[in-house]
Formats: structure tokens, C-alpha cells, sequence
């Protein structure tokens, strides 16, 4: 089943043109993971994707639906975003910051349900974050912070999940723990996962699926041993590497070659 359908899209802001003639069918359960070099357009698309954000030209059709035709919180209801960062200006506790994630299911002015509660219970089960909910938010690792907003997004209970770069500024261990979890997720409980990534050697290693971007359109669009050649990140990247197969998984695995 067509999850996610993007056809024609043009995209530009007042500085110019970001995305061009940009068409991708996504299926339900799908992992895809989104690469480019910066000013690529792989946020934007993010953002088109969740709504934030109209197209000039084209539509995207969630679930047979136009976004077009969706009002703000039934986008919410059905599409989650994980964001590069996420600030709050008080002293939330862990809970209260996943609890945000509900906000598209109440009602003005209503307290919170039972099927709130045990949703946000839930979210914190899942990431595994349960014993951080009386936490404050702003006392957490970086690492742990990005977990609560996963947990956030997941308390929406969406279909489809947006990250956009979910791993810049962690480290190696919580990279690999993030984007494990996020596998996870995808395998386990069917969620569609779109993922803009800057590290290309963890897309090939947890993504299925890659989109290749240069300049606002898609390069490429394939498995990683499809997407990752040398030539294709030599021309995308401006880049000199050597792409070589990883010792355990057989995926492809970036070297860097310095100039």
C-alpha cells in the first residue's frame, strides 16, 4: 500500500528555487533514508512532507489523502516530526515534554484522557526512557534529550515517522542506539520512517532504502550498494572516497580519502 505519494513538487523560497519536479511513491512500513550535501533541500522536503511547508507546484498525498486538504492537526494525527533540536522555554519534566506529543488529539481548554496517559506511558516504554519521565528536560544528555523527542513523536501514535538528522551532535554510542531503536520501531511495530541523514555510513547501515538528492532533485533512489557508488558521491559530495564492503553487515562503507 501507497503510504506517502510526492508528485511534481516544486518548492522555492524568496532566495530561489530548492526543490524541483521531486515525484516518490513511499510504501506503508517502509524505512527510507534521505541523503545529500547541505542546501540539498533534504529538510525542506521534510517539511513539505509534515506540512509545515506548501508546495509552489504539485502535491503530496498521504494515505490517498492531499495534504492540501488536511487541516494542521489531522496532518498531527497521522505524521510525527523528530527535529534537528527542540527547546523548551520552562522546566518541563520528561513526561510533560512527551505528553506535548497529545496535544493534536485534545480538545481546547480539556484535561488530559486515560488514552493520553497510557499513550505517553507507552512512548516512554517504547524508547525506554521510563525511568527519566520525572527528569527535567533541559538536565539530560544529548543523547537522552533526543530519545524524549523520539518518545514525543511516538506518543502521537503517527504512521509516518520525519527525522530530520536524528543523530547530529551525538555520539558514537547513542548514534548507534537512536537509529537501532528507530529500526526497531520500523520492523516491529510497521511505522514509516523518512530520515534525513548526514552520515552515509549509517544509512547504508540501518536504511533499506536511499534517496540521493543533489541541488533539489533526486539523484538516485535504490538500495545502498545502489545509491553509495563511488562515482555518485564523488559527483554529489565533490568528494574523493573509496567505497568498500563492511566486514559484518556486507553493506557499503565510506572512506574518506583526504585531497
Amino acid at each position: 500500500m501507497i503510504g506517502l505519494e510526492i508528485r511534481q513538487v516544486y518548492f522555492s523560497y524568496l532566495n530561489g528555487l530548492i526543490l524541483h519536479n521531486i515525484n516518490l511513491s513511499i510504501r506503508a512500513g517502509e524505512m527510507v533514508g534521505l541523503l545529500g550535501p547541505n542546501g540539498s533541500g533534504k529538510t525542506t522536503l521534510i517539511k513539505l512532507t509534515s506540512g509545515i511547508l506548501k508546495p509552489n507546484k504539485g502535491e503530496i498525498r498521504l494515505d490517498g489523502s492531499s495534504l492540501k486538504q488536511l487541516s494542521r492537526r489531522s496532518i498531527a494525527r497521522s505524521v510525527a516530526v523528530v527535529p534537528q533540536q527542540f527547546h523548551t522555554p520552562f522546566a518541563f519534566t520528561v513526561a510533560e515534554v512527551v505528553a506535548l506529543g497529545r496535544i493534536p488529539f485534545v480538545k481546547a481548554f480539556a484535561e488530559e484522557s486515560e488514552v493520553d496517559r497510557r499513550s505517553v506511558t507507552n512512548a516512554l516504554e517504547l524508547v525506554g526512557i521510563s525511568e527519566l519521565k520525572e527528569r527535567r528536560f533541559d538536565e539530560l544528555s544529548g543523547g537522552e534529550r533526543q530519545k524524549v523527542i523520539l518518545a514525543m513523536a511516538l506518543a502521537q501514535q503517527p504512521k509516518l515517522l520525519l527525522l530530520d538528522e536524528p543523530t547530529v551532535h551525538l555520539d558514537i554510542t547513542h548514534q548507534v542506539e537512536i537509529m537501532g531503536l528507530v529500526r526497531k520501531l520500523n520492523v516491529e511495530e510497521g511505522l514509516t520512517v523518512i530520515a534525513a541523514m548526514h552520515d552515509l555510513n549509517l544509512a547504508a547501515l540501518y536504511f533499506d532504502r536511499l534517496l540521493l538528492l543533489k541541488e533539489g532533485s533526486v539523484s538516485a533512489d535504490g538500495a545502498p550498494s545502489q545509491v553509495l557508488t563511488e562515482d555518485r558521491i564523488s559527483e554529489v559530495y565533490l568528494a574523493s572516497v573509496r567505497v568498500e564492503q563492511h566486514p559484518v553487515t556486507g553493506t557499503p562503507h565510506i572512506v574518506i580519502m583526504p585531497k
